[in-house]
């Protein structure tokens, strides 16, 4: 399996597409704007604590004040509260914590009101981007992210990634975790730290350290509210969470965003430095090099297709998201319904999988896959989308199907959802607009699956369109009617129709009557 990171720059953003054998799995953008990024951590001062909410609001310098809820708190508030204090005034040098007196622990059901006052000063880490017309969700139970740890001041607990799933290999880490923890520390071993020696982990471990130590010096008089841990630059945050030994290719347009790649890179594993690439092609866009821009303008829409005529049709509501899967006119292959429903099905989950990626869904989504009568085919289509949604890094569950045939998934979001406009003017009506050619492409592409490859099958087809669209259908070489030659053994005769609207379309028999 090949994975390759995209990077294209701008004058105020950066986006990154993670390719997975040529397909596009995730797409990310970063404003360069964006000061309350997920894993930020700020000195900032209680604005109001809230009886009825449990919580309380804390400025921390954006326009709408943080969300802060008891359960948010942690467990050791009451030393945190201590060590900012004594931090604040410079009377501690050593910030390691082994000499540091904790405190009893906060009463895990108790109330707001009880251990956070107005104006008090608190260090809160961002959790969750503002988004629409909330501001930042935050937590003061910090936690710093490495590449194969996550340090947690003020505890003591190691716990190991759940998806490590060798009980052997857990209790290995755990011993040389506790071997090299420091008093003070708690310690989350991630997924990726399977399999590593005691070396890299320490390696690892004095990294955050010293971040933990460098955050600290920053409390002594600091300005309220002020930020005081940056999270990684947005390219080596998405390389420490997703970079493993499968990539093949890092492609970056930009040469200081190169050269931090490839810093980063020789850091965390040094015989991948050579994969790190600057693409300095002029002429092509590096997004259209990869097929990237393709791949977006028929992901983003309302439908989203898949192979053999299939596709899904994807709702967003106020409360959750429906995804509705539609097997189409596609030409049934299989010997009953039974199996069309099956396969039909785990094409649409594997597509449902990187769709929520792909978007950043998140909340409630709930699935409409076609109904099958037998358990085990239920069942089996319950295994895969699990499966398939293995990769995905955000927290997220998923029920059985339901005797109606719904699947619920809930799915954790931190961030805005990708939203990418697929839609562009129409030409014969202004004001007016339509999906864009490409997505067209793709529409054709399935009809002539059908007849094609359908029960009825059609030698000589003609197809009536709009005279733009019958330019782009034939324009270089190889182009997209060529394509459709090498894969049809036929060729189609290409009819522009100046009465046609943009994208409308007929496909003719050699009779003139029309098939579709």
């Amino acid at each position: 399996m090949n994975r390759e990171l995209i990077v294209r720059s701008s004058s105020d953003t950066v986006d990154f597409a993670l390719l997975k054998d040529g397909k596009l799995t995730e797409l990310q953008k970063v404003e360069d704007s964006n000061n309350f990024s997920v894993g930020d951590i700020f000195i900032a001062k209680v604005r109001k604590p809230v009886t009825g909410l449990n919580a309380a609001f804390v400025n921390v310098g954006y326009e709408k004040d943080a969300f802060l809820h008891y359960h948010d708190l942690g467990p050791q508030l009451s030393t945190m509260l201590k060590f900012i204090k004594q931090a604040s005034l410079g009377k501690l040098k050593d910030f390691s914590l082994k000499d540091f007196p904790f405190e009893e622990d906060i009463n895990k059901d108790g109330a707001i009101t009880d251990v956070i006052k107005a104006n008090q000063s608190l260090l809160v880490q961002i959790v969750k981007e503002p988004i629409s017309t909330k501001g930042p969700r935050i937590s003061s139970e910090l936690s710093i992210a490495g590449r194969y740890l996550v340090m947690v001041p003020f505890s003591e607990r190691i716990s190991v990634s759940q998806k490590i799933e060798s009980s052997e290999e857990k209790d290995r880490l755990k011993r040389l975790v506790k071997s090299i923890k420091p008093k003070g520390f708690g310690v989350i071993i991630r997924t990726v730290a399977e399999g590593k020696k005691v070396a890299e982990l320490d390696k690892d471990l004095q990294n955050l350290l010293a971040k933990w130590s460098v955050m600290c010096k920053k409390l002594y008089k600091a300005p309220h509210p002020s930020k005081v841990l940056v999270e990684l630059n947005r390219a080596s945050s998405i390389l420490r969470d997703v970079f493993n030994d499968s990539f093949t290719g890092i492609h970056v347009d930009d040469e200081v965003l190169y050269e931090q790649v490839k810093d980063y890179v020789a850091e965390i594993a040094p015989e991948k430095e050579s994969i790190v690439k600057l693409y300095s092609d002029n002429t092509v866009p590096i997004f259209e090099k990869f097929g990237i821009e393709r791949q977006i303008k028929t992901s983003f829409g309302r439908t989203a297709a898949m192979s053999k005529g299939a596709y899904l049709i994807i709702e967003h509501t106020e409360a959750l998201h429906v995804v509705d899967v539609n097997s189409g006119n596609r030409s049934n292959k299989a010997k009953n319904q039974e199996e069309t429903a099956l396969e039909v099905n785990l094409l649409a989950a594997s597509e449902i999988a990187r769709q929520l990626r792909l978007r950043d869904m998140g909340g409630i989504i709930v699935v409409d896959f076609i109904d099958m009568t037998k358990g085990e085919n239920r069942r089996r289509l319950f295994d895969h989308l699990r499966d398939e949604m293995k990769d995905d890094r955000a927290k997220h569950k998923i029920l059985p199907p339901s005797k109606f045939g719904l699947i619920q998934i809930t799915r954790q979001r931190v961030r805005p959802e990708m939203n990418i406009k697929t839609t562009e003017e129409d030409p014969n009506q202004k004001g007016q607009e339509v999906e864009a050619p490409i997505v067209l492409i793709d529409k054709i592409n399935a009809d002539l699956e059908k007849l094609f490859n359908g029960p009825a099958k059609d030698n000589a087809v003609t197809l009536n369109i709009h005279p733009f669209i019958a330019a782009y259908i034939t324009k270089g070489f190889p182009s997209i009617r060529s394509k459709w030659f090498l894969e049809y053994k036929k060729w189609i005769k290409i009819q522009p129709r100046d009465a046609y609207t943009y994208l409308e379309y007929r496909f003719k028999n050699k009779d003139g009557k029309t098939i579709y």
